[in-house]
């Protein structure tokens, strides 16, 4: 079992778990506002999902990851991973940034 944190919320979860779908399971989003309701519903395309690793080790990104991060309002440095996109392998402590995207970092 693996805990995932987000949102000063603790999730137990199974190893290899879709980040994005334990998140919603558990009344959790990785979206702001209107990409709620505006995202590729876990396709890896619009990067409305981006969170933030704060603790933790992922695996590398996807080829659908780095597409979608390497191209505005994302950029390729940054340290964020697509929710849709990761497989929970161990512990995570992650958080969402503010903007559509949530790309606009924290301060």
């Amino acid at each position: 079992m693996h805990i995932v944190e987000f949102e000063d919320r603790r999730i137990e979860c199974e190893s290899g778990e879709n980040l994005r779908k334990l998140l919603l399971k558990n009344g959790l989003s990785p979206y702001n506002s209107g990409a709620v309701l505006l995202n590729c519903r876990g396709l890896g395309s619009c990067g409305t999902c981006a969170l933030a690793l704060l603790e933790g080790e992922l695996h590398p990104k996807t080829k659908m990851e780095k597409w979608r991060l390497n191209f505005p309002p994302h950029k390729a440095q940054s340290d964020l991973r697509l929710a849709c996109q990761i497989r929970v392998e161990g512990d995570l402590k992650l958080r969402k940034h503010p903007g559509f995207w949530g790309e606009k970092e924290c301060k």
